[in-house]
Parts: structure tokens; sequence; C-alpha cells
């Protein structure tokens, strides 16, 4: 796995981080970045020793949109297949069978933001800035506001989108944009063992609940249970539910068998 743009770096506790490397330009989304940070998530996603799946930025930002040098010049046909290469990342997590944990310092703006609430969960040091901004420059930032909404709601979203203005880490964990909050000097490695923690669980069961959480989000209340208990039943047939089950009734730690 050789990239330019970010760094992909897998530990012994079934946790990967990703880490978005344009530091000089504040982790700007071009498209040789784009390109290579969605390459990464489904290698990541395929890969036996991998659970859980960090996602950073280098520098002193986690990611502050797209990168506007790369915006003039282009016909519609190229600003439109220059725009669904910005985002697919975003869809690409929700698409993925692991969690994506997204670790938020400095600057989470525009495209950036975005990638924050399309991650499954998020941590955000207490300096952390997040906000849907590109409207500031005249443009707006209704891809990224697609997952932003999902997490805190229209009112909450269409302010953020109107607005542009970036939130405090506080206000972004009130609004459900991120899990929790954590002091700067302790960023990386709280949110490390959070991602271990979860690392720890059967892989089977917590992919099955991720892959059903999103398919079953746009059914109708009655279909979304009759999907969800299909879910279930499928899990229920699975090596890792027997296994957690026997565990449990032998008060030791299960042995996961499944990837």
């Amino acid at each position: 796995m050789g990239y330019k743009n970010i760094i992909v770096e897998i530990g012994d506790d079934y946790v990967a981080e990703i880490t978005l490397n344009r530091p000089g330009s504040l982790n700007t989304f071009n498209v040789p970045l784009a390109v290579e940070l969605n390459k990464a998530l489904w290698e990541l996603d395929s890969e036996t020793q991998v659970r859980v799946i960090i996602l950073k930025g280098a520098g002193r930002a986690f990611c502050a949109g797209i990168d506007i040098s790369d915006f003039s010049s282009k016909s519609t046909m190229e600003y439109r297949e220059w725009v669904e290469c910005m985002v697919t990342p975003l869809v690409t997590i929700s698409r993925m069978n692991k969690p994506v944990i997204a670790q938020v310092h400095g600057t989470a703006a525009a495209n950036g933001a975005g990638l924050v609430a399309a991650a499954d969960l998020a941590v955000a040091g207490e300096k952390a800035r997040i906000g849907l901004t590109a409207i500031n420059v005249g443009l707006n930032c209704v891809g990224p506001v697609i997952p932003v909404t999902r997490s805190v709601g229209r009112k909450r979203a269409l302010e953020l989108l109107f607005y542009g203005n970036l939130i405090t880490a506080q206000e972004a964990l009130s609004m459900g944009l991120v899990n929790r909050v954590i002091p700067e000097a302790d960023l990386d490695k709280k949110t490390r063992r959070w991602a271990a923690i979860l690392a720890q669980k059967s892989p089977v069961a917590l992919q099955i609940a991720k892959k059903a959480f999103y398919a079953a989000a746009d059914l109708d209340y009655y279909k979304a249970f009759e999907y969800m208990n299909e879910a279930f039943t499928r899990l229920c047939s699975t090596e890792d539910a027997r296994e957690g089950i026997s565990a449990f009734m032998e008060k030791r730690s299960p042995v996961w068998k499944q990837k």
C-alpha cells in the first residue's frame, strides 16, 4: 500500500490508522488525496488484521475542506467528475463493513466536516473547530451536509450550511456531530484506546450491525424492523454468536472465530 497523500498504519491490536498527509495545505482534498483515501478505505475493509479504522490528519488540522487551487478552468462535466471524486470517500465509509472513527483536531471544514459526519463515530480535541464553510467563498457544502444532516437534524444542519460558521468541539458534541471531546494532549492515546476496545468485539457482529444500520436508515418504520429481524437472524446463526454465548456462560473471554 504505497501512498503519497496519506499514511496507512496497521497495529497489532486490530486497529488501523489513515492519516491525511498534506499538512502544508491543511490536509485539504485534491484529486490524488481523494482517490488514495478511497482506495485505502476499501483495502483496509478487506484486511483480515483490521477490525476498526481511525481517520485523522497530520499537522495543524484534520482537514480544511477542498483545495480551491484545484477549482478553476473546468467544464461542467469536469466539475461533476471532480465533485463526485471529492465526496466518494464520504459515501464509501457507509458502504464498508468495518467501523471508521474520525479523530478531529484543529479545523475540520467543508468536506472535512462532511468526513467527520460521514465517519461512524467521531472524537474531537477540545480545541477543534468544525463547520460547513464553503458559503464564505461563494460555494456551498451540499454534499457534506448530507451526512451532517443525518447526525444533527435539519434545522442545525441548515444553520451550519447557510452561515458557514466554525463551531466548537463542545457545540459539535451537543449537536451529536461528535461522540466525545478529549483534551488535546490525550487525543491520540484515548482515541486509540477507544478503537482498541471496539476491535475486541465480535468482528462479524460489528460488521452486520453496521451494514444493517445503514441499510435500514431509509426504510419505513415497519420495514426497518423486518430488515433488522432478518439481520439478527443471520447473526444468530454465526460461530461468533455461539462462541459469545458460551464464553458468557462459562465466565471466560470469547475467542472470535470469524473475521
